[in-house]
């Protein structure tokens, strides 16, 4: 038996604090499907193994153990009969616990036809379901009562158990070779149809998609750069196309900008109205182009599906709560954008000792949500100093070894791009004016796909990214 199974709670124990609670439990029915176990173990023992059946499906003790000797035994091809399970029971010192012989015949001789299988299959699941309730409950009420444990990690593991029961609610699928063959030959069939095209979501950007064949479910998309780069644009770039373009819900966690100035580099983005212009005129007014520009930005974006939280110093518990929700409430959410990863907190003992630890579980608790979700996750981060102090010809330039704090972002990302813009290290205006608004995103890490660079140009008096045309001798590959 493992350490982690004998550290785990009895469901019955966990009851039976709580009295007088009547526990849902079926004797009879456990009795059947262990019964129909020894009529026809290749059937209903597989069938139960599929379907996510465990010794907490039984109340009764004698049945827990019964299945126990029942699944070891088919797992190890041995032979399911009353005689062999007999003989396993007593092997085990078990015997008296099952009612000795008499009583272990009667369980498995208890059923009449294995016809029956998916009712009491669906009464033992639902009784089994219904006791995990209760011992949720009780555990949720012990952590409430408990002042050690911050509130939002009370949250999110209550919010856990709950999501957990419903996952352990579903049907398992029966896995089929046909119908994987059959969805193989349908996506190869797309691909060839598609000519090219992404099969991911796409980010606006075609260099980009091209490389990472777009945001997939699961991914995390990390965007990294010194301050100033303009990694905040260039997520909301990407999120203009998402909601406009694709007409697709997405989730952004602002933990550095209020909303509202979010909103308004949006506007700004989308309506081409530079904003330095009204601040360098001071009171300036648009022109009725640039009014009917902006209004027609306003009015897409009010009918966008646009979620904004801007909660600061969030932590991963209360991120991964809000993000169930909205998918709740939003279930065609295409992606989740977070800005920026070194803003967040982790509120564990551990976190509380190490930042780079706390870090750590950000990274890896971004990456678990992602493919719990199965949404896509683009998060930006900070780089440290070292591109400001490389000379020559890799001035500037980002490593994936700059990331802040932690090797752990490296480890758990799907992508990482470095973002930066050649003019921030312009020694002189002659250099600023010859490399201009020139920007690239390398792309450092991508764990299914080619790296290399994506060339980009910033046109900061609207807050923009747009692709551009490599120069001469300028790399795409890397």
């Amino acid at each position: 038996m493992s350490d982690e199974k004998k550290n785990k709670p009895d469901i019955r124990e966990s009851i039976q604090h709580d009295q007088p609670v009547v526990v849902p439990q079926a004797p009879g029915i456990e009795k059947s499907i262990l019964s129909m176990m020894v009529v026809d173990p290749i059937n209903v023992v597989s069938r139960c193994i599929a379907d996510g059946m465990n010794e907490d499906f039984f109340y009764i003790p004698a049945h827990r153990i019964i299945w126990e000797i029942i699944r070891n035994r088919y797992e190890k091809n041995e032979s399911v009969d009353i005689a062999s399970i007999d003989q396993a029971v007593s092997d085990a010192g078990k015997l008296d616990v099952v009612g000795n012989h008499n009583g272990l015949v009667d369980i498995l001789s208890f059923s009449t036809s294995t016809a029956l299988f998916e009712s009491h299959f669906g009464t033992l699941k639902e009784k089994y379901l219904r006791r995990t309730m209760i011992v949720a409950a009780n555990s949720m009420h012990e952590l409430a009562r408990s002042e050690e444990m911050d509130i939002n990690q009370i949250l999110d593991s209550a919010e856990q158990e709950v999501m957990q029961i419903r996952n352990n609610s579903a049907k398992v699928a029966t896995w089929s070779l046909k119908e994987d063959i059959k969805t193989a030959v349908d996506n190869m069939t797309r691909l060839m149809q598609q000519k090219g095209q992404v099969q991911g979501l796409s980010t606006g950007y075609p260099k980009l998609d091209e490389k990472i064949n777009g945001l997939k479910p699961g991914e995390l998309f990390v965007i990294a750069a010194r301050p100033s780069m303009g990694k905040t644009s260039f997520l909301l770039n990407i999120v203009e196309h998402i909601v406009l373009d694709e007409e697709r819900p997405m989730l952004i966690f602002s933990c550095e900008m209020p909303s509202v100035q979010l909103v308004e580099r949006l506007l700004y983005a989308k309506s081409e109205v530079s904003k330095t212009k009204l601040i360098v005129e001071q009171g300036g007014s648009f022109t009725k182009e640039e009014q009917k520009r902006l209004a027609r930005a306003i009015d897409k974006y009010r009918k966008s599906q646009l979620i904004i939280d801007d909660t600061a110093a969030i932590s991963i518990s209360e991120l991964r709560a809000k993000a169930r929700r909205v998918l709740m409430s939003h279930p065609k959410l295409a992606a989740i954008g977070i800005d920026y990863l070194q803003l967040m907190r982790s509120h564990t003992k551990q976190a509380l000792n190490s930042r780079e630890r706390e870090i750590a579980e950000i990274s890896g608790g971004l990456k678990s949500l992602a493919k719990e979700l199965k949404l896509p996750i683009i998060v930006l981060a900070q780089l440290n100093r070292g591109p400001e102090n490389r000379v020559g010809k890799n001035k500037g330039m980002p490593m994936m070894s700059d990331l802040r704090e932690s090797g752990a972002i490296e480890q758990d990302a799907d992508m990482i791009g470095l973002l930066y813009r050649s003019a921030y290290y312009a020694e002189d205006d002659e250099e600023k004016k010859e490399v201009g608004n020139k920007a690239n995103l390398l792309l450092a890490k991508n764990r299914n796909g080619p790296t290399g660079n994506v060339p980009l140009s910033f046109k900061a008096e609207i807050m923009r990214f747009i692709p551009r045309e490599p120069s001469e001798g300028e790399p795409e590959e890397s």
